[in-house]
């Protein structure tokens, strides 16, 4: 339906810019208008177009995000004479396009539709790939569907290459249109498999035009009998049979799709309208029929790869006829799939960042629904293989996938998946900070699941959408780390990176020291770790399997009482001690799956909640206990700590984080105990 956003206020005093600023901001913060930065709209004022530039997201666009250009000189570019071939065409087309900027400085790059919208005589445009008008364009009858709607207030533009040619037939069709009704303009613009085009002389006729296109196909759409399975009769699989594929098939995607030594991110969907396809009886053959829009050849490639899953086969078998199928899509169809559509089970889509793998995945849950509303109206039209060929090889439609993708992430964990316990407060929480700072996507775990969620939430308002996701977590708990474990992979295909970091301390004298302190210490610390590198290494050595020259990293966040004992705090360090023999035991097994397994013994870091906590924090249970001797406040205690560490202060999370990328770094070191100690502890 249409947007359920709240109308912008106009007023008499906003100029036409800021009009179009937010009609453009409505509309593209809609996803059922636009989705990955598509769509475009302008305002004409005098004898210049202000039009959206390319790279600009409507969703978010402001006045500088429109260049402006010269309306004669766009003009005369209709009538010009351009080469036949299609190459030539459009190379000649966009340098004459961006010669009718008014500032030749300028680096903004204006729509390749900007002609498109000079010829119309409205003064506002909105350009939209509207999901509900699409189900009509991409229909086979959609003409016929469009004219008994609309009759000859809508305008019906047949199927043709964007650009020039569409600006070419657009100016033809309006023209014997005008001739026709003896108007200026229609309410509305129909492109064939392309989208909706409204002019309007301001922005409430823009809306009310908008809304009675939408409200009609939506009546229309109620009207007709579309039963409740689309593509057939569904089969799926049962949740634990798609658990298990998901968590063998993503990580191998993730490997095997990659172009070097970083893995791609795959994202996982069996929604309602994912499976409806993914399950149907007919659903490969729809797909096999071709693209229906060059948004959908952009953003998800014109044909997604189908397979087959055997939930009796083992891991390795599903991994070598993964390859064998990833092989053979390529070379029916000359590139890489975006979207693996898996029988029964759903949807997976691959991207180099979340970026790219989300704008598939919304790109193709779209198609699926433009899909069934065309099959409800009549059956789905999809493009030529001719304008498939085109866009698939289009300058402008590659341009804009760079654009709507992002800036590549940066820094020493680009491109990594990272699962840190313990994340939601303290070093776990200034540690997820800083690898998703250094490029890497984050999920935190933690049994405080608020915490974790504000926490994952203010790294995704502070980086980009999906870098951190939270996960409420038990880590003594086997059931509550698979659960999550899941959640990561079908959020981001993998894991890269696992920092064991939750951990707990209960400090005491072994002659009074109750039992379930002893045990709540050595569950957490001790048990803790072992579960986590349990559920993550399959992970791990999926991709590994996949790709052989791919190592992952599981790091323990130790201490500096993993190394040297800790009077009247027996239970901490002998979990501790305890982890270094985990580390070294599961590096000597691991290894043989490309895992290395590393232990960090950071001294003490005094400012975090585990040392500074008013109620529970060390420093307070430590005066408690009396042991420190002498000790009578708090910084009583922190200074005779302070004291122990030859470099005089404590450790910090800068510290911990030099030693972490040290061991992501470095693929000659595994099974070691890296202290951070400032000198305190020091090897033999």
């Amino acid at each position: 339906m249409t947007s359920t956003r709240t109308w912008p206020k106009f007023t008499k005093s906003d100029s036409p810019l800021a009009k179009l600023v937010a009609l453009s901001q409505y509309y593209g913060s809609d996803p059922d208008f636009v989705l990955a930065g598509g769509g475009n709209t302008s305002v004409k004022i005098g004898d210049k177009l202000y039009v959206k530039a390319s790279g600009f997201a409507l969703a978010t666009i402001e006045a500088d995000g429109f260049v402006s250009l010269d309306r004669a000189r766009l003009d005369a570019l209709l009538e010009m004479q351009l080469p036949t071939g299609r190459t030539e065409r459009e190379e000649h087309f966009k340098r004459h396009l961006l010669a009718t900027r008014v500032d030749a400085q300028t680096p903004l790059r204006p729509s390749i539709e900007s002609v498109l919208h000079n010829l119309l005589p409205d003064e506002f445009i909105v350009h939209t790939h509207s999901t509900y008008a699409n189900m009509v364009t991409c229909c086979r009858v959609g003409e016929s569907v469009a004219r008994d709607m609309f009759g000859n207030n809508v305008l019906w533009i047949p199927c043709v290459d964007p650009g020039f040619p569409l600006a070419k037939a657009v100016a033809r069709e309006l023209k014997a249109w005008q001739e026709r009704t003896g108007r200026p303009s229609p309410e509305a613009i129909l492109m064939q498999n392309h989208g909706l085009i409204v002019p309007g002389s301001g922005p409430d006729e823009i809306r009310s035009r908008t809304d009675r296109v939408i409200g009609a196909i939506c009546q229309r759409l109620d009207e007709a009998d579309g039963g409740t399975d689309p593509f057939g009769p569904t089969t799926r699989l049962s949740a634990e049979a798609v658990r298990q594929a998901v968590m063998t098939i993503a990580p191998a995607l993730r490997a095997l799709t990659a172009a070097n030594s970083q893995l791609n991110i795959v994202r996982f969907d069996n929604s309602d309208v994912a499976i409806s396809l993914a399950a149907g009886a007919e659903g490969k053959a729809v797909t096999n029929g071709g693209p229906l829009s060059p948004d959908q050849i952009a953003f998800s490639a014109s044909y997604p790869m189908w397979f087959e899953p055997d939930v009796d086969e083992p891991s390795e078998r599903t991994l070598e006829r993964l390859a064998e199928a990833l092989r053979a899509h390529e070379a029916a169809t000359d590139f890489p799939p975006k979207v693996v559509l898996v029988s029964g089970v759903g949807m997976f889509t691959i991207g180099s960042s979340f970026v790219t793998a989300e704008n598939a995945r919304l790109l193709y849950t779209d198609t699926i629904r433009v899909m069934v509303g065309a099959t409800r109206l009549g059956g789905v039209q999809p493009l030529s293989d001719e304008q498939r060929l085109f866009v698939e090889n289009w300058e402008v439609e590659r341009f804009r996938q760079q654009v709507a993708a992002g800036r590549a992430a940066q820094g020493r964990a680009a491109g990594k998946v990272a699962l840190v316990t313990g994340a939601a407060q303290g070093f776990g929480l200034e540690i997820a900070q800083d690898l998703a700072a250094q490029g890497a996507c984050v999920a935190l775990a933690d049994l405080n699941s608020e915490g974790a969620a504000q926490a994952a939430g203010e790294i995704c308002e502070n980086l980009a959408a999906g870098r951190a996701i939270p996960l409420a977590m038990n880590v003594t708990d086997p059931d509550s780390i698979a659960a999550a474990m899941y959640q990561v992979v079908r959020c981001y295909g993998g894991l890269d990176l696992l920092v064991s970091n939750a951990g707990v301390l209960k400090a005491g004298s072994v002659k009074t020291q109750p039992v379930k302190d002893f045990d709540f210490v050595t569950a957490v610390n001790y048990k803790g770790y072992f579960l986590c590198v349990q559920n993550a290494a399959p992970v791990l050595a999926m991709q590994h399997a996949a790709r052989p020259e791919c190592r992952g990293d599981i790091i323990q966040i130790n201490s500096k009482s993993g190394l040297v004992g800790s009077n009247r705090n027996g239970a901490y360090a002998g979990s501790k001690f305890g982890g270094i023999g985990l580390t070294q035991s599961f590096a000597l097994e691991l290894i043989e799956d490309g895992i290395k397994v590393n232990s960090i013994c950071p001294g003490n870091f005094f400012d975090g909640p585990l040392w500074s906590d008013p109620e529970n924090g060390l420093f307070v249970q430590y005066l408690r206990t009396g042991k420190v001797p002498g000790a009578k406040t708090i910084e009583d205690v922190r200074r005779a700590y302070e004291h122990k560490v030859p470099m005089g202060r404590g450790c910090t999370t800068a510290d911990v984080m030099k030693a972490i990328y040290y061991l992501m770094d470095q693929q000659y070191e595994t099974g070691q105990a890296l202290p951070v100690t400032g000198g305190q502890v020091m090897l033999n």
